[in-house]
């Protein structure tokens, strides 16, 4: 039997299939028509260009469905079941003709910004994924593939749609200007942090740039990256050839430099827009019998916002506490009224004073505190770009934080306690969160340091259990105030160092409590 696309994923070079949009264009679609529609009106075209990747040895095929999304399709009279049922039969054909060959339903993004660059919220971006994914997963396709993402919200909000609706593999990739930046701002540390925290099969690059200008970004992505990376560039960068777009870069040319990106780190590799059949066919010829290099787990403990991630196990990361309405009157005031402004303030008079990441709690007797942490959250990520830190007891609150925050956040706090450990952490695995975890259980704080590692080792362990890295647990020994005894102090190190040294994981004390 063959193996599964997951068993290959990493171990062998596989193929991507090459352009379609460009592919259509040069068989005479219009500008402004929409591609998927010629699933239905141009079936044997569409067919015709499947074919041709697989015959050239293409492992994965898109079913031409990238855009065949609710906001898109809207005035076309033709439903998203219709047109993705239709592109993934066609694209199915094509497999079974040759014998050979995975089917992806293919997404693209929805074309509208989320806010707050745009008007579209999280949650209808999501449905517009799950329409799909749900389509695709009745017409048979073996994989998602999310692609040409240029904001990390939209890709994590297709990524949670593909992978609440289906158990297929995801393979997300983003595209980036040849300074390693999205269009909304995020740099490629960022996307390797969000997407691995959510849990894709594969992450990477497409479109936007030519495989000379990928092969310069790669490093950067292998560096951070622990899952196979994919690759699959233009060919070359976009030129006017009389008054048309065209791509420069020649089959031979395109092969040559893809080879170089398998060498560099590549585990998939195929080709964008202007890399057609025989780009793939040399492509292929030149790569087959390579052998993408291992994977190398990387023991980085690291949180991210849109923009960027911070990394833990260099110098101290500061976490700004002042968003806690514990002993801050005039903030207990301002949550109750809901006057989300003060808190605002607060969190960028802490970015202005150095902070690394903004703890955010809002818990107060009698609010709605699912209420004001999506408040607080979507306000504070729409004007700073520090990650956050999620702190709630509150286990709505704290879904919802998860769900909607931009980016990977760390989540203040998993204990010892039973009842945390098994609502935190299975929340921790799906929203790919760090989780600060804190050495108390139902007994309370252990007064020596052997009882509070081992409150430590059972968090870790049980993570492990739910799939949960160590790298992504950060303990924290519990830095007591000085009033409860000088002896605390060196129970608190001794837990730290304990922790370091047997458990391997980071480490967080809350000083401010001294």
């Amino acid at each position: 039997m063959e193996k599964s696309l997951r068993e290959k994923l990493g171990k062998q070079l596989l193929f991507f299939d090459g352009a379609m949009g460009t592919e259509l264009q040069n068989r005479g679609l219009l500008a402004g028509e929409l591609p998927e529609l010629w699933n239905c009106t141009h079936e044997q075209e569409i067919l015709d260009i499947h074919a041709g990747y697989l015959a050239c040895g293409c492992n994965i095929i898109l079913a031409n469905t990238f855009g065949a999304n609710c906001f898109k399709l809207k005035e076309s009279g033709h439903s998203v079941s219709e047109i993705v049922q239709k592109g993934v039969e066609i694209a199915q054909k094509a497999a079974a003709m040759a014998g050979r060959g995975y089917v992806a339903l293919d997404m693209g993004p929805t074309g509208k910004l989320l806010r707050p660059m745009g008007d579209l919220d999280f949650e209808d971006a999501y449905a517009a994924f799950a329409e799909m994914v749900q389509a695709g997963v009745e017409a048979g396709v073996q994989l998602i593939v999310i692609e040409t993402m240029s904001d990390t919200y939209e890709m994590k909000a297709a990524v949670l749609a593909a992978k609440e609706q289906s158990t297929l593999p995801v393979i997300a990739t983003m595209t980036f200007d040849e300074q390693g930046k999205l269009l909304t701002g995020g740099d490629i540390e960022a996307v390797v942090c969000l997407l691995e925290g959510l849990g894709v099969d594969a992450l990477g690059m497409n479109c936007g740039l030519g495989p000379e200008q990928m092969l310069e970004l790669l490093p950067r992505m292998r560096a951070c990256a622990s899952i196979p990376i994919v690759v699959n560039p233009n060919a070359g960068l976009p030129i006017v050839v009389n008054g048309k777009p065209a791509y420069a870069l020649g089959a031979e040319e395109f092969a040559q430099q893809g080879e170089a990106l398998v060498r560099a780190g590549a585990s998939v590799i195929g080709g964008c827009c202007g890399a057609g059949r025989e780009h793939m066919q040399k492509l292929v010829e030149r790569c087959k019998d390579l052998q993408p290099l291992p994977i190398q787990q990387k023991n980085i403990t690291s949180v991210s916002s849109y923009s960027h991630a911070v990394f833990f196990g260099g110098r101290p990361v500061i976490i700004g506490e002042r968003l806690n309405p514990t002993g801050k009157p005039k903030l207990k005031q301002a949550l109750r009224d809901e006057d989300m402004n003060y808190l605002y303030q607060e969190g960028i008079a802490q970015a202005e004073h150095g902070a690394d990441i903004l703890d955010v709690n809002v818990g107060l007797p009698g609010i709605d505190e699912p209420k004001l942490m999506e408040q607080a959250i979507c306000g504070l990520q729409g004007i700073l770009d520090l990650p956050l830190q999620i702190d709630t007891a509150d286990i709505a609150a704290m879904e919802r934080a998860l769900r909607l925050y931009n980016g990977k956040p760390l989540l203040n706090s998993v204990s010892g306690k039973e009842e945390s450990l098994s609502t935190v952490l299975p929340l921790v695995k799906k929203y790919g969160a760090a989780v600060i975890a804190l050495t108390l259980d139902e007994a309370g704080i252990p007064k020596t340091a052997e009882g509070r590692f081992a409150i430590a080792e059972k968090i870790v362990l049980r993570a492990e259990k739910e799939g949960i890295a160590r790298k992504n647990i950060i303990v924290a020994p519990l830095a007591m105030t000085i009033s409860t005894g000088a002896e605390n102090a060196k129970v608190t190190l001794e837990t730290l160092k304990m922790v370091r040294e047997r458990l391997g994981v980071q480490t967080s004390l809350g000083v401010s409590n001294i």
